[in-house]
C-alpha cells in the first residue's frame, strides 16, 4: 500500500527511482560491508535473529540479497530467546538461548556474529561482550548496527517507559509490527561503553556514526522535513547509529 510519504520521500530523494533505495540506506550500507567481510567457508551467528520479517516484509529485492547469507557462507545459526527464531527461513540452524546465561556454543566457534538492532535490548553489557569475545575466533568480526543512546529519538524512547513503545511505534512507524516492538536498555549503545567491554586488548575497532533517512515521521512530511533538517546539523556523536565492525586480535 502506498505511504501518503511515498511521494514526497522521491522528491526528496530522487535516487529511489534507481534501484528503490537512498544513498543514505542504512540497511544498504550495514550490510554492503558484512557481505564484504564473509567468506564462503565463514560460520556466521546471527545473534537476536528473531523471526527473520524482513523476509515477508523487506519489498526491496536489493536489500533482501544483502540480508540473506545462508547459502552464502559455510553456515548460519540464529540464536535468540523467542522461540519464534526457529520459523526464521534465513538460518541453517537456530538455538533458543536462555536470558542470562552463557551462548550455547564452543569457544572460537565462529567467523562473524551481527546484531542488527540487538545492543539496544542488552541487560548486562558485560556478560554478552565476553561470551562474543569468546565465541569469536582469531580475526573474526562482531558487526552491529543499534541507535546511538545521544541521538533525539533514543532520547526521546527513555522518556517513555517501555509499556508505552509499541503505542508510540503504531503512530511513528504505522508499518512496524506490534510482534518487532520489545523493551529497550540502551546500556551498550556509545563509542565509550563499546570501547569499555570490547577493550582495545582484544578488539581493533572500524567503528563508526551514522545518519540514515528519518525513520520515525509518523507519515507525515512536515515532520519528514524537520527531522532530516536537524539531522543535518548534528555533529556526529548526537547522529542517530553507531555501525559497529570490531576484529578480534
Amino acid at each position: 500500500m502506498k505511504k501518503p510519504t511515498d511521494d514526497f520521500l522521491r522528491r526528496q530523494y530522487p535516487e529511489l527511482g534507481a534501484g528503490g533505495f537512498t544513498h543514505v540506506d542504512g540497511t544498504i550500507q550495514f550490510y554492503f560491508r558484512i557481505n564484504a567481510l564473509v567468506q564462503q567457508h565463514s560460520h556466521v551467528l546471527d545473534l537476536g535473529a528473531g523471526r527473520g520479517w524482513w523476509l515477508e516484509d523487506e519489498t526491496n529485492e536489493v536489500k533482501r540479497s544483502l540480508r540473506m547469507l545462508k547459502g552464502k557462507v559455510a553456515e548460519v545459526v540464529g540464536i535468540d530467546v523467542d522461540p519464534v527464531v526457529t520459523t526464521n527461513r534465513s538460518l541453517d540452524k537456530a538455538v533458543v538461548g536462555i536470558p542470562g546465561q552463557a551462548l550455547p556454543f564452543n569457544s572460537a566457534s565462529f567467523d562473524v556474529v551481527i546484531a542488527d538492532y540487538v545492543l539496544e535490548h542488552i541487560d548486562d553489557p558485560a556478560q554478552v561482550a565476553a561470551e562474543i569475545r569468546r565465541i569469536l575466533r582469531p580475526g573474526g568480526w562482531f558487526c552491529a548496527r543499534t541507535p546511538n543512546r545521544w541521538g533525539y529519538v533514543s532520547i526521546g524512547t527513555r522518556i517513555f517507559s517501555n509499556r508505552l513503545h509499541a503505542r508510540i511505534l503504531r503512530l511513528a512507524q504505522p508499518e512496524r509490527k506490534e510482534i518487532d516492538v520489545f523493551p529497550t536498555r540502551f546500556r551498550l549503545n556509545t563509542m565509550r561503553s563499546i570501547k569499555k567491554y570490547f577493550s582495545n586488548v582484544d578488539f581493533e575497532h572500524f567503528s563508526f556514526y551514522y545518519q540514515a533517512e528519518p525513520a520515525y515521521h509518523f507519515n507525515s512530511p512536515l515532520i519528514f522535513s524537520f527531522m532530516r533538517f536537524v539531522d543535518d546539523l548534528l555533529p556526529r556523536p548526537l547522529r542517530g547509529n553507531l555501525f559497529i565492525f570490531l576484529r578480534r586480535k
